[in-house]
């Protein structure tokens, strides 16, 4: 069989191509053998021969987490003790008391009981100091010293000293860890009710209802249809108000869940493409929603982020509702978590997400840096355009700017070094150890804010506005 010189030459041409794509593979994985080889053997030798004995499980983790310091922060290695916080984000539960906590005048104070649980079954209480865990100080403990300490497998005990308002003497708590369930959402109910008499009433046959969902974690979207089918049955959902504000996101998937409560089934909610080509992939609503009609508000802010902007972009690009607040985060990247060996996982950034208009909102783009060592955003004259369904103009890059925007107002420096030495929160800690044992109320208004001067005095809290000479 002859062939012809036009296809001699065609052949030849797609070999040619074929053995560029070939050799360039073949120079990539080279380059990454021979990284392999050098870092191993840098890292042997430092272990080995250097001047002082090192810690070579820290020394490797140094080498990690330099290496993934060159990269965007959402790429992380995750050590074995901390593979609870991964379980916790992907099964929504973790085993623990029920607590959280926070630094509060340098203390590590519980700042809230999750109901039922056994913390506050018996009988832990807001604003109770953490003075040891296992006989271990927690005088100066960071948060996620804690976390290790509390958290367990289910059945066994921590052992804890408390410091209490109001009392002389340390407390000691031997409290059984339990498996505890994380809620998405925090508060249900409808605007005003319960506020006053008329309120009452006029709630009664429902009204504008009011949702925060607080994370995006598994079973989310379960979460959510159980709570807008609560409302219904409370009363009428003449409109929703679904609070996103300082949610910083979580899975995909959950995302996804919640934007199928309220568009078509079918809608196209995101899109991921990573780094290959053919690795696009669209993600549609995949029920049909609760109520597709009800008026919906989705309240957002600079805090508002990941998971949380995915909600918010497919709600406006699909003109299903109102975003209003201010401009959220700007987190556009997906990340992936793989199993290592040693019980370890890497968290890595594998694809970017687009709104259902085709718009990345991620803000910074971390593999440029500027001449001043910054990474590189894209100046609003750059971004392009985009059209929701109703054909409103939408830009990409920078978060999510709301269809209306709502400023927050910038505390006072007044209030701002009243939050920082955590006057607020010891103070109400004081009122409410004063009222435990009594049946009055708490006070209210003018007379609150009076008892509240009086604390701060009685604290020696002095200011000095800045601006005052």
């Amino acid at each position: 069989m002859k062939v012809s010189l036009r296809n001699k030459i065609i052949i030849g041409v797609v070999a040619a191509f074929m053995i560029g794509f070939v050799s360039a593979d073949q120079e990539y994985f080279f380059k990454i053998n021979k990284g392999i080889d050098i870092y191993g053997r840098v890292y042997r030798e430092l272990a080995v021969n250097y001047v002082d004995e090192l810690d070579p499980d820290k020394l490797m983790r140094s080498g990690i987490d330099g290496m993934l310091g060159s990269l965007d922060p959402y790429t992380t290695f995750i050590g074995e003790e901390e593979g609870g916080e991964v379980d916790l984000l992907t099964t929504g539960k973790y085993g623990g008391i029920g607590i959280t906590i926070g630094i509060r005048d340098g203390f590590v104070t519980v700042t809230s009981l999750m109901d039922g649980y056994a913390a506050q079954r018996q009988g832990l209480q807001v604003g109770d100091r953490i003075l040891e865990i296992e006989g271990v100080s927690m005088i100066g403990a960071k948060p996620e010293q804690v976390r290790s300490l509390t958290r367990g497998e289910p059945g066994t005990i921590v052992h804890m000293k408390i410091e209490r308002e109001g009392e002389q003497k340390t407390l000691e708590f031997a409290i059984v860890r339990e498996e505890v369930r994380i809620k998405n959402i925090s508060y249900t109910g409808f605007l005003g009710d319960g506020s006053d008499t008329a309120g009452s009433r006029r709630n009664a046959a429902g009204g504008l209802a009011y949702v925060r969902l607080d994370r995006f974690s598994r079973g989310a979207g379960d979460e959510l249809r159980l709570a807008l089918k609560d409302l219904q049955l409370k009363g009428t959902v003449r409109g929703l108000i679904l609070d996103l504000r300082d949610n910083p996101g979580g899975l995909l998937d959950a995302a996804v869940d919640v934007v199928s409560k309220f568009v078509p089934q079918g809608s196209l909610v995101v899109t991921t493409r990573g780094r290959e080509q053919g690795s696009e992939k669209k993600y549609l609503a995949k029920e049909e929603p609760l109520d597709k009609d009800v008026p919906l508000v989705v309240l957002v802010n600079r805090n508002s982020a990941s998971a949380s902007e995915i909600v918010a972009g497919a709600i406006q690009d699909l003109d299903r509702g109102v975003v209003l607040g201010t401009r959220t985060f700007g987190k556009g990247l997906v990340q992936t978590i793989e199993p290592l060996v040693y019980n370890t996982q890497l968290k890595i950034t594998t694809a970017r997400y687009y709104t259902p208009s085709g718009r990345s909102i991620q803000e910074v783009d971390y593999m440029h840096r500027g001449k001043d060592g910054l990474f590189e955003t894209t100046p609003d004259s750059l971004k392009r355009q985009f059209e929701t369904a109703g054909g409103r103009t939408v830009y990409e890059h920078g978060g999510i700017t709301p269809d209306s925007v709502v400023t927050e107002r910038e505390p006072s420096s007044l209030y701002r070094e009243l939050l920082r030495k955590s006057l607020f929160f010891r103070f109400v800690t004081s009122l409410v150890a004063q009222q435990r044992d009594s049946s009055a109320k708490i006070p209210q208004d003018a007379f609150l804010l009076s008892e509240f001067k009086k604390f701060v005095a009685d604290k020696g809290f002095s200011y000095e506005d800045p601006g005052e000479l």
